[in-house]
């Protein structure tokens, strides 16, 4: 058996913020555990730009922005266990894990889950159609052009316009590559306003919304698509069915956060984030496990993972320290117009509490209000609202001080 105080699971963004925040609050005793090669994570195949510039303040690269945290890492002989894979962890914070060596048996006085998250597949898309050469998922896609530098197809098309999708279209566009369409089930996107700007307006590419991708076409390789409409039931109309040849077919359809080994640990999961439940320092409900990243709720900018993380890496060091979270659990409510609130619940009265959300849809001017029962807690108005843009209302702590709960955050159209 070895001992560690904090174990982190992932290198990736998420992993090394933590990892960082951690050592400079006072822990030493800080180890990480990444099943790949080298640290970075998902950030590896993000050629693109657009990193950094909340955090860091300069625009980078993926790979920049992971050398960034990498040397921060190594800076301070924060030990990395690479090419290792985490098999299990128990409640009692026991991580089992494997790597050329064999078997290994971490006790660890606290645990930072930051897994990150893996793309929803074609098979749970149900479309028509035999299994030609010629699907991939984006991010699969992304990888074999960005890091081994295949060509993956001529014609394409796209189902999905959420950030990853919205970037392969360039990229495939920049490597020479026809981008025939990029299909929406939603009547509207799910990426950044930037990305539709930059990705699809900036080269043409046309973004069919309410339209989905019915069947596809070939037995080898993939020779073309039917694409239609759908109505308010998601369900195709069949008059506006249309073929359009491709050879290529991506599928950028949503991301899953990576919580088997968070099940594992009987950790409950909130059904609309799928990621666990948590307070304010990101502490699930079982003691002294913490998940920050893409493991606990999907973000937009890897900015926020990074400031994410670092909240759970300073509350992984004061559990490790003996301060333990204040008995009182207020539970936080997702209102009218709020898919979801994060933290789930409030376990302090006596420091400013920040809460992230995301709205339902696309609105324009929006008032949010956090309220009590009858007391308003905080208010705050946006130009506009987006589901793929993660909103953040900050909760001062004198407001917190005769708090009985639910707080409810609440969405009103201006």
């Amino acid at each position: 058996m070895i001992f560690h105080d904090i174990v982190i699971i992932g290198g990736g963004p998420a992993g090394m913020a933590a990892a960082v925040a951690a050592y400079d609050a006072g822990c030493e005793d800080v180890v990480i555990l990444d099943r790949e090669p080298q640290l970075g994570g998902i950030l590896m195949q993000c050629i693109h730009n657009g990193f950094g510039l909340h955090k860091l303040h300069r625009e980078l690269t993926g790979p920049e922005y992971a050398a960034v945290y990498a040397k921060r890492v190594l800076d301070r002989n924060i030990k990395v266990y690479t090419n290792t894979m985490v098999t299990a962890i128990t409640p009692d914070k026991v991580v089992i894990a494997q790597n050329q060596e064999g078997i290994l048996k971490i006790q660890a006085k606290a645990v930072i889950l930051a897994m990150g998250c893996r793309e929803r597949s074609r098979g749970a898309l149900n479309i028509c159609g035999a299994r030609p050469a010629g699907v991939y998922s984006a991010g699969t896609a992304q990888k074999l052009v960005n890091c081994l530098g295949y060509q993956v197809g001529k014609r394409v098309v796209i189902l999905g316009s959420g950030d990853i999708g919205l970037i392969m279209a360039r990229r495939m566009s920049y490597e020479g590559a026809k981008v025939e369409a990029v299909c929406e089930v939603m009547p509207y996107s799910g990426g950044l306003t930037r990305n539709i700007v930059q990705c699809l307006e900036d080269f043409g590419i046309p973004l069919y919304l309410s339209t989905t991708v019915v069947q596809i076409h070939g037995d080898k390789r993939v020779e073309g698509v039917t694409i239609a409409q759908v109505d308010s039931r998601m369900n195709p109309i069949e008059e506006t069915r249309r073929y359009i040849p491709c050879d290529t077919l991506l599928l950028s359809v949503g991301l899953i956060p990576e919580n088997e080994l968070t099940r594992g640990a009987g950790i409950p999961i909130d059904p609309v984030t799928n990621g666990a439940l948590v307070d304010e320092n990101c502490q699930t409900q079982v003691p002294g496990i913490f998940a920050c990243g893409n493991v606990l709720q999907v973000h937009d900018l890897v900015d926020y993972v990074s400031e994410e993380a670092e909240r759970a890496g300073l509350g992984a060091v004061k559990f490790v320290m003996g301060q333990k979270r204040d008995e009182i659990a207020i539970a936080t409510k997702a209102g009218n117009g709020v898919r979801y609130v994060l933290p789930q619940m409030i376990c302090t009265k006596n420091e400013n509490v920040s809460l992230f959300l995301r709205v339902a849809q696309p609105l324009g001017k929006v008032k949010f209000t956090v309220t009590d029962g009858e007391n308003v807690l905080a208010m705050v108005k946006r130009l506009k609202a987006a589901p793929g843009e993660m909103e953040k209302i900050m909760v001062k702590a004198e407001k917190l001080q005769n708090v009985t709960g639910p707080i409810t955050v609440d969405l009103e159209v201006l």
